[in-house]
This record gives structure tokens, C-alpha cells and sequence, in this order.
């Protein structure tokens, strides 16, 4: 059975009959037209040709005629539209010769466009043309392209003696249309008060020997909002084509985003997709997040900043620009002062020199007019110093900047449907003129690459299982260990925990969690291609030294206006205003040292857990009840043991990843798919979900492991880490059901009722053998702060339910130790550091959750 049903947007496009009589419409003496003005960008050419059979061939009367014709033909069109009339109703611009010519942005749309309305002219098919585009910037380079064209005198040399028109002449609307006239007009201008030029050269039904052609189309099909006179005017622009005072029957849009929204627009007569360009080498390769370690914003800015100064070592005859892009103006202006204050710190020069001079907002707000109309148009120069644009997502196109090597959507908006994805990625298609194999870094959020893959990527999909099973032959069937667990006798006796302080005055420290300040981090960038490329990055989490915090504390106290709280220390008994700093700094220093942190620095995770503990001296932990159990007897499991699990492949398009060695041919045990493992393996709508792990590496006893998270996909490709795998001895993903499992039972925080047991199963077990003792590490994986009541109850019973279990193994003199810890994203540097070193089978490790759980 489909898991789903996707379509590939070539086989929507519709297709034009391409016999005509030549005795009456004699394209072939254009040929030579066609070479000079196209070159070698044959798409440009087979573009030119099919608009003008389509239109003028006699073969169609309207759109709905090229419909009809091939909805009969198409299967794939029968099963996106279950009738005809389903079909027709979503046509934008019904009964008129009317139709989308989807180019890629960067691959000469204005090329086309000018070949079209010169050859309509000339072969006296129409009188005139007008040009429609969003905006003043468009309007102006493509005034500028048409007379460059137009002035060209081999290519005006090449049209044909028979032309009726020869030679065009490029005006504006403020100027009355005649025959022979390209009128090059933004839609705003056509709306506007002055409006004598249009309405009186194509009013009373004048508009139908009037080719339009409107560039950037996609304006006119999307809803457009906002009070602007510009928004307005946008939003008029499909009234405008179809109003009945001008009549216009020939109507051709031009774009290289055809999507209202995420739906492919259903009147496209050709199409040049972004893959073939680039596959054809007349854009950049883009190269998208397909992977990112860790996504905090600090590490975001470093690696973003990185990745910058890499393209100047690699581009040096240019100036790389990077483009950063937020949902709206709000936020923009708001990223700016954020992304300067960065910029200022990491390169020590002065705010306001890099605000003014080295990051330009371009937005459509009035105080950013003059960036987009003196800056932006040389930005590209190296005498103009700006190197950041930031911009919000709804972009203006018309951009010829071709220096954009790194695209930063800043929120996941920006890359919400198809058609932002595109409009987005248009902005650096375009090759610079000293780089032609040059490359665009799209630097999003890892989650939303499935989105940027399905652009170029629209296959069927069938849902099919795939199997995890155990080995029990070859060489990984080494890894198998023994587990030990027990369960347990329950009685209904309940009883209160023990009133804490969140401040333990006894010992005078704070719970902190482990800290690693530096470390290397990847990122995974793929293109469309499928080619992979990873880079690794040297960071530095955001840090505090202890000295400042230990002053903020002093100074909070301080600046109390009460007396204060009594408190007994060791050092002697204060009100907190009389705190000395050398009290709270040996508390915080005790506190470090609880947890093995050297040095000076604090990451802000373990800072914030100061000033929350200084900040609640007095406050304790509410009542909770308990559950009293008596374990029995431990017992066994094998690793062998563990059963199977299966996904579809459904999943793979969410969250589901599959892991495997390149030894998958002897290894796997059942795929039940009806497919080959490598059919699905290879199956390009996949293969981002399928990830090969070297067999050394992969230290675990399951043929295929799956994740069905993007923190446990994180997780598993850390444990196939070099240096990690070196201190591992086996590993194993536990089944969400019936494995290793651990009773639990929770108590809602709003009433005293414990719901009946419940049962989980950890995520990972890992056993670390040294000197004939294993240490089972025992993992929970979570989001980032996941701090649920449910969580808090599978954190309390499993740390007891270790405990308990540990004491039996213990005086039963069986070698084996159990470490549990919940354990998310923003913690795995920390945690495979303290694997490495030793310190995590000593019980020298705690994670932000454990921590987050344990209160």
C-alpha cells in the first residue's frame, strides 16, 4: 500500500504540440536570431519556441484547450485532478492563452522574455508587448537588459528581413504604447494615480493584439498582504490581467518559484528546474544543512562566521557576501543589533563601525530605502564594504548580486513552503563572473532539509517495513552482552519524601552540570546531487568567569532594601547583604569541584544554576508521595534476546533515520519489503535517512539500527565517533517495548493519585569494559529541557530501581555497574568528553536534565 503519493513536477508540466505549418509560420528564419541571443543556454531557446507555438500556432484557443489535450494524455496530471473540472477551476487565468514558464532563477528569464516579444512582433502576431514586474529594482535592470539587447548590433543584424517589426523601441507607461513598443512597467505604476498611458493605449478592448508578459508571476497567483500602496498594487496585479476593459488574450508569466505555496502551479508550459541548472552548470551547486551537531545560537554564530572567512581564503578575486534572513522587519532590525554585537566582539573593532560599514540591513521599511537603493546595487564591489545583508524572508527579487556564498535562514518561516524555499536559494544562484564552479552554503536548521531535498526531489513513495534484527553469526555477533535487572513486589503504602532545601547548607554546594567550554564541532552540508560535505568547526560555548558571577551575587545582595535572610554557614553566621565574596565564591568553587571543573569559567548552563540557587536560598521542594517496592531476585537478558523492530519507510520521510555498515550484504537478517535493501538503500528519496557506519565502529549486535528522533540520530552518529568507539566495548538501541525495563509510577504534582505501574525502556545501553567489570551506561535521550512530570517520575524511579540494583549485583559479587542519566542534545559534547576521559564509568557526569529532573 502508498505510504504516500507525490508527484514529479515535470510530469505536471503541460506539453505543447510542437508541429506547426511552416509555410504560414515560419519560425526556422528566427534561427539564427535564436543562437546569438541564447548561445549555449538551449533551454533558452526550446523556452523562446514553445511560448510562441503555443500562442500563436492556431492550435489552442485557451488554456483549456492545451487542458484538455493533455489531461487525456497525462496519467499523472488524471491522478493530482480526479476530473477535468477539478482541474480547470484551479487555472488562474481561464479563457485566455494564458501560461507559467518556470526558469530557475539565474538562468536568463529576461533572455527569454526579450526573444519572445521580438519574435511576436516580428512575425506580426501581435502589436505590441507590455512587460509587468513587482518592482521599481526589477523594473530598472530589466529596461537595462532589453535596450542593452536591443542596441546590440549583431543581434539586431540577425533578425530577419521579412520581420514586420525590426527593431522594437523599450519605453515606459508614463509614454503612450504604439505598435512596435516593449513597455517595461512595474505593477505599482499601473495602479498608480497617473494611469493615462495604459489605460489609453490598450482601454476598449485594445489588449488583444497586446502580448503581457509579467515577470516574478507568482506576485499575482499568492495572496499578497499589507497596506502599502506597493501590497495593494501586487494584489490587484491578476485583477489587472483579467479585467475586461483591456481584454488581454495572450498572457505568459515568467518565474522561478511556481508554487502557491507548497502546490506547483498548473498552467506551466516549460519548465528549467533549479536542478538542471545546476546540473548544467549555469548557476551555483547549493550545498544545505543535512546534519548539524549542535544548534545553539552562540555556535550558530561562530560556525556561520566561520564559514565566511573560509569563503574569502577560497574566493579571493571576490568579495563573499553572506545573506541572513528573518520572518519579518521586526525581527530583522532585532537580529541586526544581536549580529553586530557579535561581529564587534569576535573581530574587536567598534559597534558602530561594523553597523555602518560592515552589515546592511535591506528590508522595505523607509529608514532602510537608502541601503537598498544606494548600497545594495554595488554591494558586490569590493570598495563597498559591506559583507552581511540581513533581509526578511519575503525577499524582492531582481537581486543581480552573484557574490552570495552563504544563505542563513535565521527562523524555520523563511523555509516554510516551497515557495520561500526557492525565492530564498534564488538570491545566491547566481555565478560570479571569475568563479564559474562556484558553491552556495545554505546554512539552516538540520530538521528542515527534508524540505529543501523535496524541492528538486518529488517521487513516489510505498510503505514498506524495514527489519532490525539481532546477529547471531559474523563478527558483530561479538557484541552481545549480559544485562542484569529485576522487578518487583508493590505495596500501597505511600509516603512523603523528605522536605530539602534547594541550597544544601550542610555541604554548601550547588548541583552543577559537567562543562566542556571548547570543543570541535561538524556540520553535514549536502547538495542536491546528493554529494556530501562536512565541516568541522573549533568553538567556545558562551562563558562567564567565576569572579564576575560571584560579583553579581554580592551585588544583588547588596542592593536588597530589607534586612535579610539569617543563614548559618561555615564561614561564620550572615544576613545575605553580609554574604562576604569570598563565602560565595568558595561555595561556588566547592560546587565546581564536585564536578571535576577546572579553571576560571563557567558555561551559562551552570552560571544560571548559581544565581537560580543564591536567588531561592529559603525555597524547598514541595511534598510528593511514594511508592514503596521491594525487588525480587535479579535475572538475565541477553543482548541476543532483544526481538526484532521494523519501521516503514513512510517514516524515513519524518523522523525515522536508518543505520548500517557497508557489510550489509551478509549482515542483514530481514527486510520484508518486497524490495532489496539496496533498491530502498539507493532510492534517492531516502537516501539522507540511510547512514553507512564503518563495521569497526559500529559496536553493536543489531543488523540495523534505527532512530526515530533527531536527538537519537545525534547520539547513535557520536557512539560510531573514532574516538568514542575506541573506549566503547558494545552498545545496544533498546526496543521501545519489551527489552530492558524499568517500572515507574507517576503522581500528578495537582492531586495525591499515583496512576497504576507504568513500564519504560531506556533508549541505549553501552558497556564499557575495564579490567573484567562492566559498566553498563544507562541513557534516557530528551529535547533539550524536557523537564515533564512523567520524566521527573522515570528519573526518580530509575535512579532508585540503579541503586537497588547495584547493591544486589554488589553482594551477590557479580561484576557489573549501572550509570543512569537522561541526557539531550546540548549535553553531548560534555558526556562523550567525560566517556573519553574516564570520568563517566566513575560517576563524574551530570547532565542539564539530570539535574533539570532531580528537583
Amino acid at each position: 500500500m502508498q505510504d504516500k503519493l507525490v508527484f514529479k513536477t515535470q510530469s505536471l508540466v503541460l506539453n505543447i504540440n510542437p508541429v506547426v505549418n511552416p509555410l504560414t509560420f515560419p519560425l526556422d528564419e528566427w534561427d539564427r536570431f535564436l543562437d546569438i541571443l541564447c548561445v549555449d543556454r538551449t533551454y533558452q531557446k526550446q523556452a523562446i519556441i514553445t511560448a510562441i507555438k503555443y500562442l500563436f500556432s492556431g492550435r489552442y484557443k485557451s488554456i483549456e484547450s492545451l487542458v484538455d489535450e493533455n489531461y487525456n494524455q497525462n496519467s499523472e496530471l488524471r491522478e493530482r485532478y480526479k476530473t477535468i473540472e477539478d482541474y480547470k477551476k484551479d487555472i488562474q487565468l481561464p479563457n485566455k492563452l494564458s501560461g507559467t514558464l518556470d526558469l530557475a532563477t539565474g538562468t536568463g528569464k529576461s533572455f527569454v522574455m526579450y526573444g519572445i516579444a521580438q519574435i511576436a512582433l516580428g512575425l506580426g502576431l501581435i502589436d505590441k508587448v507590455i512587460v509587468l514586474c513587482p518592482s521599481l529594482t526589477i523594473e530598472r535592470g530589466l529596461t537595462d537588459k532589453f535596450n542593452h539587447l536591443n542596441n546590440d548590433p549583431v543581434l539586431a543584424a540577425s533578425i530577419p528581413d521579412s520581420a514586420v517589426i525590426k527593431s522594437a523601441n523599450i519605453i515606459d507607461a508614463s509614454k503612450t504604447i504604439f505598435p512596435g513598443d516593449i513597455c517595461v512597467e512595474n505593477i505599482h505604476a499601473v495602479y498608480s494615480k497617473n494611469r493615462t498611458s495604459i489605460f489609453d493605449s490598450l482601454g476598449f478592448n485594445k489588449g488583444e493584439k497586446c502580448l503581457v508578459l509579467s515577470d516574478e508571476v507568482h506576485h499575482a497567483y499568492n495572496t499578497i498582504e499589507g497596506s502599502t500602496d506597493e501590497q495593494k498594487a501586487i494584489k490587484k496585479w491578476k485583477s489587472f490581467l483579467t479585467d475586461t476593459s483591456y481584454n488581454f488574450r495572450y498572457i505568459l508569466g515568467f518565474t522561478g518559484t511556481a508554487y502557491i505555496n507548497n502546490e506547483y502551479f498548473n498552467d506551466v508550459i516549460y519548465r528549467f528546474s533549479l536542478n538542471a541548472a545546476i546540473e548544467s552548470n549555469f548557476v551555483k551547486t547549493v550545498f544545505y544543512t543535512a546534519k548539524d551537531e549542535i544548534d545553539e545560537e552562540t555556535i550558530k554564530f561562530q560556525k556561520i562566521y566561520q564559514i565566511h572567512n573560509s569563503h574569502k581564503e577560497v574566493y579571493q578575486k571576490i568579495k563573499p557576501l553572506t545573506l541572513l534572513i528573518t520572518r519579518d522587519i521586526r525581527l530583522a532590525k532585532q537580529f541586526k543589533e544581536e549580529f553586530c554585537g557579535f561581529i564587534s566582539k569576535t573581530e574587536g573593532i567598534p559597534y558602530d563601525d561594523v553597523s555602518n560599514k560592515k552589515v546592511l540591513i535591506v528590508t522595505s521599511a523607509k529608514e532602510h530605502e537608502t541601503n537598498v537603493k544606494v548600497h545594495l546595487p554595488t554591494i558586490d564591489q569590493k570598495e563597498n564594504t559591506f559583507e552581511w545583508i540581513i533581509s526578511v524572508s519575503m525577499l524582492t527579487e531582481g537581486w543581480d548580486v552573484k557574490n552570495v556564498l552563504q544563505i542563513v535562514p535565521m527562523q524555520e518561516r523563511a523555509f516554510d513552503s516551497k515557495l520561500l524555499i526557492a525565492q530564498v536559494l534564488g538570491r545566491g544562484l547566481r555565478l560570479p563572473d571569475d568563479y564559474k564552479n562556484a558553491k552556495v552554503t545554505v546554512y539552516n536548521h538540520d530538521s528542515w532539509s527534508g524540505r529543501i531535498k523535496n524541492l528538486v526531489n518529488e517521487i513516489l513513495e510505498y510503505e514498506v517495513k524495514i527489519v532490525s534484527s539481532s546477529l547471531s553469526e559474523g563478527d558483530r555477533a561479538n557484541y552481545h552482552f549480559t544485562l542484569h535487572n529485576f522487578d518487583y513486589e508493590r505495596t500501597t503504602t505511600l509516603v512523603p519524601t523528605k522536605e530539602t532545601a534547594v541550597f544544601n547548607y550542610e555541604d554548601e554546594f550547588i548541583k552543577l552540570q559537567s562543562q566542556t567550554a571548547e570543543f570541535p564541532t561538524y556540520t553535514e552540508f549536502e547538495s542536491f546531487k546528493g554529494e556530501i560535505l562536512t565541516r568541522t568547526f573549533n568553538v567556545r560555548k558562551e562563558t562567564d568567569t567565576v569572579a564576575n558571577v560571584v560579583n553579581h551575587i554580592y551585588e544583588a545582595f547588596r542592593s536588597l532594601k530589607y534586612e535579610g535572610i539569617a543563614l548559618k554557614l561555615r564561614d561564620g553566621e550572615f544576613t545575605t547583604q553580609q554574604i562576604p565574596k569570598s563565602t560565595i565564591e568558595r561555595i561556588i568553587r566547592n560546587s565546581m569541584e564536585a564536578k571535576k571543573i577546572d579553571g576560571d569559567e563557567l558555561t551559562k548552563v551552570n552560571k544560571n544554576a548559581i544565581l537560580s540557587a543564591f536567588g531561592t536560598l529559603l525555597r524547598k521542594k514541595p511534598k510528593s508521595l511514594i511508592t514503596v517496592r521491594k525487588p525480587n531476585p535479579y535475572f538475565e537478558i541477553s543482548t541476543l534476546n532483544r526481538g526484532i523492530e521494523s519501521t516503514s519507510l513512510g517514516n524515513l520521510r519524518r523522523d525515522t533515520t536508518v543505520f548500517y555498515t557497508n557489510d550489509y550484504a551478509s549482515e542483514i537478517v530481514d527486510v520484508k519489503t518486497g524490495q532489496s535493501f539496496d533498491d530502498i538503500k539507493e532510492d534517492r528519496a531516502f537516501r539522507g535517512n540511510f547512514i553507512d557506519v564503518i563495521p569497526f565502529l559500529f559496536k553493536t549486535p543489531v543488523d540495523i539500527v534505527f532512530t526515530s528522533s533527531e536527538p537519537e540520530e545525534k547520539f547513535v552518529g557520536y557512539l560510531c565517533k573514532k574516538d568514542n568507539a575506541a573506549k566503547i566495548t558494545s552498545w545496544i538501541k533498546s526496543k521501545n517495548q519489551s527489552f530492558y525495563e524499568i517500572e515507574f509510577s507517576l503522581t500528578k504534582a495537582s492531586s495525591s493519585h499515583t496512576k497504576p505501574q507504568q513500564k519504560f525502556n531506556p533508549d541505549f545501553l553501552i558497556l564499557i569494559r575495564e579490567s573484567g567489570f562492566d559498566n553498563i551506561i544507562v541513557v534516557e535521550i530528551k529535547e533539550d529541557g524536557a523537564d515533564s512530570d512523567i520524566n521527573k517520575a522515570k528519573f526518580k524511579y530509575a535512579t532508585e530501581h540503579f541503586r537497588d540494583l547495584n547493591k544486589a549485583l554488589k553482594d551477590a559479587g557479580i561484576n557489573q555497574n549501572y550509570i543512569f542519566h537522561f541526557l539531550s542534545p546540548s549535553n553531548y559534547i560534555e558526556f562523550f568528553d567525560h566517556l573519553r576521559s574516564g570520568k563517566l564509568v566513575k560517576n563524574e557526569f551530570t547532565s542539564e536534565l539530570d539535574n533539570l529532573l532531580d528537583s
